[in-house]
């Protein structure tokens, strides 16, 4: 079937338009991991509308893939730690991939040198990189999209100070490779840097010192002082990089964040001064005291929305690290520097009816503790524990709270509101003080039949330009 010829024009356009995006430093990351989505063309509406240019993905989910095409903004697609072997091992694997996820730069693994992998996914992280840089080279593509490794701070280490940074000593041989690849291609070296898991971690660790107001408990390092963990946290990493031959390699912050709810020190009050903070010391392109005036090449922000999937097994806090809350309300006030001013929030998302599951004023609820259990092992209760926004309500809140979260899990069946008689549907918002009671969100609006014809469209068009791109017709 013959294509319009000023069609497949509009579409190579608005493809170049994504590869070629404007560059920006503050990015974000977008995780999926929500039963409470909101349209992914909403949320690309509301990055480009706080002038978000650049986000980085955790995997290749072809409907956002689609709402970010001719968007203008800098895509980073990552790909599963899972997926490293099957990529490392075929090269016909590698090229079906970067055929199918073109994007400014593509994430191999994340996190695939953690301690807690114990070496899983090690081996597997150089071959696949080699696979996929012939595939990029096979599309003609080598020339702007660039691969780069997500890497855990704890790659790095030092004995107290900055200075004193250096790879784990497992990782000093592919370190040193990992790092030469990046550098001939490139690529930044990118890592994750948590200040909020230093202070939750560690009762002893000074809180003034994980913000960006200065600290009484600086760290000094010769004749360099250390006011917040970042600068010390990110010097280590260059002086890692010093001591395998790599002094200047360009770095990129792949995740930092702050958290809102679910643990003592998340709340919204740190999380705004932690990332306004982190924003206006970035911007000012200040440096640190190892590399004065040189901030990071980009800073990706953790996260853009929270997600209320994710596991539990960091902390409570793991499903509350957005900037806007699920349905891409802002949280707090917060200026990106990016000219947009303060977070302004999703427009036209659809919400599901304006009622709540509660428990029956009017039955005994002695017997509710299974039903508890069934609603927060499916729904997020961690509001509910020790350091969340609804810690406080009582037990009869709490309850209510449990009910309501699977009640919106499940789309509102009013069946799921049962509960042997121990529930009861409410039109009067519960929510209590700063514990919002939510309401779900309406992701019916796209029939099957539509989005599967526009799917299959825009599939067909992607491979077009491909093709096209290999003919080197561009």
């Amino acid at each position: 079937m013959a294509m319009n010829p000023l069609l497949l024009l509009l579409l190579l356009l608005l493809l170049q338009r994504h590869l070629y995006a404007v560059e920006s430093a503050i990015g974000v990351n977008w995780g999926m991991l929500s039963s409470h989505r909101i349209p992914p063309s909403i949320v690309v509406d509301l990055m480009r509308e706080n002038r978000i240019a650049k986000v980085k993905l955790f995997d290749s989910d072809p409907g956002i893939l689609r709402a970010l095409v001719g968007s203008g903004i800098e895509v980073m697609v990552g790909i599963p730690n899972e997926m490293l072997s099957t990529l490392a091992s075929s090269q016909a694997a590698s090229d079906v991939w970067v055929a199918q996820n073109v994007s400014r730069y593509i994430a191999v693994g994340n996190e695939p040198f953690l301690t807690s992998y114990a070496g899983q996914f090690q081996s597997y992280v150089l071959p696949a990189m080699l696979n996929l840089q012939q595939s990029l080279a096979k599309a003609n593509l080598a020339g702007y999209v660039k691969l780069i490794v997500p890497c855990n701070a704890d790659a790095y280490q030092s004995a107290s100070l900055p200075s004193q940074g250096t790879f784990r000593p497992e990782l000093t041989q592919i370190m040193t490779q990992l790092v030469s690849f990046l550098n001939s291609n490139g690529s930044p070296f990118l890592v994750n840097i948590y200040p909020f898991l230093s202070l939750y971690q560690n009762s002893d660790f000074p809180q003034d010192y994980a913000f960006f107001d200065g600290s009484s408990h600086p760290v000094v390092d010769g004749s360099n002082v250390y006011y917040n963990a970042f600068d010390g946290n990110y010097d280590t990493l260059v002086a890692a990089l010093n001591k395998i031959g790599y002094g200047s390699m360009p770095i990129a912050i792949g995740e930092v964040g702050w958290p809102t709810d679910g643990a003592a020190s998340a709340n919204i009050t740190a999380a705004r001064a932690f990332n306004q903070g982190l924003i206006s010391h970035v911007l000012s392109n200040k440096g640190t005291p190892l590399r004065p005036g040189v901030p990071p090449v980009d800073v990706y922000l953790f996260s853009l929305l929270d997600e209320e999937q994710k596991s539990l097994l960091p902390g409570n806090f793991e499903r509350h690290w957005g900037i806007f809350s699920f349905d891409g309300q802002a949280k707090y006030p917060l200026n990106l520097g990016l000219g947009s001013g303060e977070l302004k929030n999703a427009k036209n998302v659809q919400y599901l009816p304006p009622r709540w599951c509660v428990a029956n004023p009017y039955r005994d609820l002695d017997g509710v503790g299974n039903h508890l259990k069934l609603a927060c092992s499916m729904a997020d209760c961690t509001t509910l524990y020790y350091g969340g926004s609804c810690n406080a309500i009582g037990d009869k809140g709490n309850i209510s709270y449990a009910f309501n979260s699977y009640y919106q899990l499940q789309k509102q069946d009013s069946r799921s509101c049962d509960f042997d008689g121990l529930g009861m549907i409410t039109y009067l918002d519960p929510s209590v003080g700063d514990c919002r009671f939510l309401v779900g969100i309406n992701d019916s609006s796209c029939s099957s039949i539509s989005c599967g014809i526009f799917c299959g469209l825009w599939i067909m068009t992607f491979w077009v330009f491909m093709y096209l791109k290999v003919l080197g017709s561009l």
